[in-house]
């Protein structure tokens, strides 16, 4: 038999001629953290089941690299998905709601089904039997009509209506033991592997729960973020008000010359959330001083922050506006990362006894003269900003540190009213292919960096990562101490980023680092259908990236 040296993981070894890469992956196996779970060769990922045709050097993920994470769980879906089929058949329609804590929400839909302990038992004891089977995972490329016929028998007419809107004539699904379903991304191959995850009831249905990428023997930790899952659930309803759940949804409204009602009926429901928000303000107004926004990158919060100043002001509410960009320490102070570059997300970037000064001054009705950032210079200047808050007047400020108390520790917790805004989609590719509110605020920072910013979208994907590390550190722990949360995400926007953010995906060459994230982008906005943002208002969050915003953004 003809065989070929090749370099895998640093080492030189002997690969038969046909061999797959899961054929070689099992003699690595120790090399990663967990069960391999996706290949790499040059710039491009590879499914385990793919036979290596070429001699350019072989690396292994297990799943603490991300894209390997997303095949794992998509692994445990196909699982699901399944047991859900052969337990209850077509007619139980099991859909993938949202993310919590990288865990995923999912409710069956058969109004006679309770969502009890003992369901759930039926539901895991048939995953594990797969699990034990260690059944293959098989990709299957058929015609598009074809893969269309199938959905619609196994109950999923979601599914059948993406297909239709599918340029390609062709379609892959895969196939677990007879049962078919549709994924976008990469597979493992087999079901062996899967064998670490739980279901848990929650809400109205259940959690999947997951591995720890770092001890993928355990379970990730899971606390109940109950305010952010109201919000999701409120996002549920917003999605049932506008008709509008799933891609395929998303694409009939511009068929059907709806795209503009969708837009209006979404950006009102945008007011109404923020008039509600401005309400709760005026209601503490005997106390509260300080309202403090924070959310991760490509939330929308300077234009939530101006939407929200209109709102207290049409309540006879005067807000001052705040930077906290202002209060950054000179940059031969700030700190430095393990690496010995400036971190300038810490919360020591800032200059804090500056700042809780400044806010006790403006809360006693000192006139205060606040410093602005140059950000050429690396030095604060003051330029003559002043401002003298009145009784009853609020100081508004907008940055990533707003939820922590470290922030304003000398400002009294009831002067203090906080609010936390992000993008958290709830619109999905389909019932079990949900659209990561991680990518869709990278999606708007690429669209809205080379616009505004002067940056490539290779750049903004580089960059990505500190990014999300930050916001995991600095963020997310402290979103459950928020007084009030914002979903800044609309139904609407990717069909109108897609073709802002198509080009400059395209422009990533394969020899680029940023190749794997671009490719996997393209394909996501290749399920929508194009729109123009003409009938978008001037003051919507979603004018801070594609442009014509009434604000200084």
């Amino acid at each position: 038999m003809e065989t070929r040296q090749i370099n895998v993981m640093g080492k030189m070894v002997e690969i038969a001629e046909g061999a797959t890469f899961a054929d070689v992956a099992k003699d690595f196996s120790g090399m990663v953290n967990g069960p391999i779970m996706l290949a790499r060769q040059k710039n491009k990922l590879r499914e385990l089941h793919q036979k290596i045709r070429t001699c350019d050097d072989v690396t292994f993920y297990g799943i603490e690299n991300d894209e390997a994470m997303r095949v794992y769980r998509r692994g445990v879906l196909i699982l699901m998905t399944k047991a859900v089929y052969e337990l209850w058949g077509s007619e139980s329609l099991v859909v993938v709601e949202h993310s919590l804590q990288k865990n995923l929400y999912c409710e069956i839909r058969k109004p006679e089904m309770e969502m009890t302990e003992e369901v759930l038992a039926k539901i895991e004891g048939k995953m594990r039997e797969y699990v034990a089977a260690d059944l293959p995972i098989c990709k299957r490329t058929m015609r598009k009509e074809d893969a269309r016929e199938i959905a619609r028998r196994q109950g999923m007419p979601d599914k059948d209506e993406l297909f239709r809107y599918r340029r390609a004539s062709n379609v892959n699904l895969y196939e677990l033991d007879g049962f078919y379903d549709y994924f976008y991304g990469y597979m493992p191959p087999a079901t062996g592997n899967l064998k670490v995850f739980s279901l848990m009831a929650y809400e109205n249905g259940f959690l999947i729960r997951f591995p720890d990428p770092k001890q993928p023997e355990v379970l990730r930790e899971f606390s109940n973020p109950k305010k952010i899952s109201s919000v999701f659930l409120e996002q549920m309803h917003w999605c049932q008000l506008m008709g509008v759940k799933n891609v395929a949804e998303l694409n009939h409204t511009l068929t059907q010359g709806k795209f503009g009602d969708l837009i209006r009926i979404n950006e009102a429901l945008h007011e109404k959330k923020i008039a509600e928000i401005a309400d709760m303000i005026h209601q503490r107004l005997d106390k509260v001083r300080v309202v403090l926004i924070a959310g991760p990158s490509s939330s929308g919060k300077t234009s939530f922050a101006n939407r929200l100043c209109i709102q207290l002001q049409v309540l006879g509410i005067q807000p001052h506006k705040i930077s906290l960009d202002d209060y950054f320490v000179e940059r031969d102070k700030t700190p430095v990362d393990e690496n010995g570059k400036r971190n300038y997300e810490h919360i020591q970037a800032l200059d804090l006894p500056l700042l809780n000064d400044d806010l006790k001054k403006m809360i006693a009705g000192e006139l205060v003269d606040l410093p602005t950032y140059n950000f050429v210079t690396g030095k604060r200047e003051y330029n003559g900003n002043r401002i003298q808050a009145k009784k009853g007047e609020i100081l508004v400020l907008e940055g990533i540190h707003g939820l922590n108390d470290m922030l304003t520790s000398e400002i009294p917790a009831e002067q203090k009213f906080k609010i936390f805004i992000s993008a958290m989609t709830q619109l999905n590719v389909d019932d079990h292919n949900r659209i990561s509110t991680s990518d869709s605020r990278l999606i708007r920072r690429i669209v809205r960096d080379y616009q505004f910013r002067g940056r490539d979208a290779a750049t903004t994907i580089g960059q990505w990562n500190d990014v999300t590390d930050g916001e995991a550190e600095n963020i997310f722990p402290y979103q459950e101490n928020a007084d009030a949360i914002f979903n800044s995400a609309t139904i609407y926007e990717l069909s109108v980023l897609k073709q802002y953010a198509e080009p400059q995906l395209f422009a990533i060459g394969e020899d680029q680092p940023e190749y794997i994230t671009a490719k996997r982008l393209i394909k996501f906005l290749g399920y929508f259908l194009a729109a123009p943002g003409t009938e978008i208002p001037n003051n919507s969050l979603i004018k801070e990236f594609v442009g014509g915003s009434c604000f200084k953004v």
